[in-house]
């Protein structure tokens, strides 16, 4: 394992961590500053991001960039960074969307009111934003489990000031009751996170000792271990090997969130501004499906394929259930939020389908959810922000007093609903060509998810921006400068991607080799040959 000549890796995660520090440390009256600064310091962190990716060869090592230094060596923990072509989309995901994430909460956190000079809200939300995009890029970069034990733990604390300190001002009881609920959607999030971070520990040292045991030296390297499984050198038994599956899985399927751990994100997302419940469904939630993908499926195998039909179910609930929880919300960012909870369903589904197919449309759809769930989220708080109501009830006619509005929440509202042509239906496909190439019963019932998706999709338009202009929205003005700068991007993103989804397939595919690979799996091969049936 060849060592980076330059620290890239390294620089592209020390960025944003050192922005946040320089944030925060802006004096309290030059709030413009601190949020120039943020963006700058995120623009910064995409140039990276896009010299990692046109760096990274797809056909070449499995890990590439490599970055490797002794850390705690008494405890065989090293510092130990390296990207795969899955790694690589997602830490490019990151880095898009965070300049988005600060334009758009560009006055999320003006003071209001008769406050101190010395209230430094505005520093304080834009340097937490830029520590969580720090602690999800090591968490993607990571090779070392017990590094990315700490970076996967250590983002809860940003996240929990951001969801509890800077919540949603738009709140029908007032604003004792938000503060209220901001309290306790914060307090739920952190709680539900840290179970299973806690399990996952567990896990974690769990492993340490069987390495210890078989190599002679316990080791966190993942890529250490799954050269010694590959060489028959590192055998787990099969009930150790579960327990430790179990104690991972846990960990990521709270994060992820996956039916019945998912009760944390409506809250949390529910409450928090539309910048900040961007962040936790489009970024942060994503380290825990990547995870199974990286950690599970990768160190154990077996016990992947023996969880598997458990999975599947849970994943297929998590689809439905979502879906039919939205189409009854009333409160528009709730409804998203569970969209998102049948979407993240979907991704389970194609990571635990074990086929190419759905490795790759998993992935894909990651990166996509991300993008449209973005869209959609971001133009729905700038419709909140100007009503003051998350209320679907309170909404009617938007597309007559603001028609970019209005058109950009429906193009983010079809790519939610994955319509052909836009980026989420690639993905989609794919998850479901590649469950149904190996369990097609699972993968029929999941395209209910596609119906159930428009209905609530349909609906969310039809009763905000169709028929009689209500009152309160009459004088509603249209997407400012600012705010297209914003969605612009996201839309033509969802419309490139969609038509034209080669580039990162092309990244992708050969990363999701090595995972089939990991799993000793292979994709089902067709029951009818399509040229013999053409002859008979």
């Amino acid at each position: 394992m060849a060592d980076s000549s330059f620290p890239l890796l390294t620089l592209t995660a020390a960025v944003p961590a050192v922005g946040a520090i320089a944030t925060a440390a802006v004096p309290a009256a030059k709030r413009e500053l601190a949020k120039r600064l943020a963006l700058g310091v995120s623009l910064v962190t995409l140039v990276l991001a896009a010299v990692i990716a046109v760096r990274y060869d797809p056909n070449g090592d499995r890990f590439q960039l490599t970055e490797s230094r002794s850390w705690i060596a008494d405890f065989g923990v090293r510092y130990e960074l390296g990207v795969d072509g899955i790694a690589v989309v997602l830490v490019a995901l990151t880095a898009l969307l965070i300049p988005f994430v600060i334009l758009a909460g560009w006055h999320d956190a003006d003071p209001t009111g008769k406050q101190s000079s010395r209230w430094r809200p505005t520093q304080g939300f834009f340097a937490l934003i830029l520590a969580v995009e720090a602690m999800v890029i090591v968490s993607f970069l990571a090779t070392d489990i017990f590094l990315f034990y700490i970076f996967f733990e250590a983002m809860l604390i940003p996240m929990y000031f951001l969801i509890g300190g800077f919540g949603d001002k738009a709140h029908e009881h007032g604003e004792e009751e938000a503060a209220r609920q901001r309290s306790y959607a914060a307090v739920k999030f952190l709680l539900y996170n840290l179970a299973g971070g806690l399990i996952m520990l567990a896990a974690v040292i769990g492993l340490f000792v069987v390495t210890n045991d078989q190599l002679g030296a316990g080791t966190f390297s993942l890529q250490e271990i799954l050269q010694a499984r590959a060489d028959g050198d590192l055998e787990i038994s099969t009930n150790t090997e579960r327990l430790l599956f179990l104690g991972f899985f846990f960990a990521f399927a709270v994060k992820a969130p996956l039916w019945p751990l998912h009760t944390w994100l409506p809250n949390a997302m529910g409450e928090s501004t539309a910048p900040v419940a961007v962040l936790i469904t489009a970024v942060v939630d994503k380290v825990g499906t990547f995870a199974m993908l990286r950690f599970c499926l990768g160190l154990f195998p077996e016990a992947s394929d023996w969880a598997t039909p458990v999975v599947l179910v849970l994943a297929l609930v998590s689809i439905l259930y979502g879906a039919l929880l939205a189409i009854g919300q009333r409160d528009i960012k709730r409804l998203i939020a569970y969209a998102s909870i049948s979407h993240f369903g979907f991704i389970v589904l194609g990571i635990f389908a074990m086929t190419s197919q759905g490795h790759a449309g998993a992935t894909l759809y990651m990166v996509n959810h991300g993008i449209s769930t973005a869209a959609l989220m971001l133009v729905a708080g700038f419709l909140i922000s100007r009503r003051g109501s998350r209320l679907i009830a309170d909404y009617g006619g938007v597309q007559k007093v603001a028609p970019v509005l209005a058109g950009t929440f429906l193009i983010g509202g079809l790519a939610t609903l994955s319509l052909p042509g836009l980026a989420p239906f690639v993905s989609e496909f794919l998850v479901l060509v590649g469950t149904f190439s190996r369990y097609p019963a699972i993968g029929i019932i999941a395209t209910v998810g596609i119906v159930l998706a428009a209905i609530y999709v349909l609906v969310l338009y039809q009763r905000t921006m169709t028929g009689p202009v209500a009152e309160k929205v009459a004088k509603l003005p249209d997407l400012r400068a600012r705010e297209m700068l914003v969605v612009a991007p996201l839309i033509a993103l969802l419309i490139g991607l969609g038509v034209y989804p080669k580039p990162l397939t092309e990244i992708v595919n050969p990363a999701v080799e090595h995972t089939m690979s990991d799993v000793q799996k292979s994709d089902p091969e067709p029951d009818v040959n399509p040229v013999e049936a053409a002859h008979e």
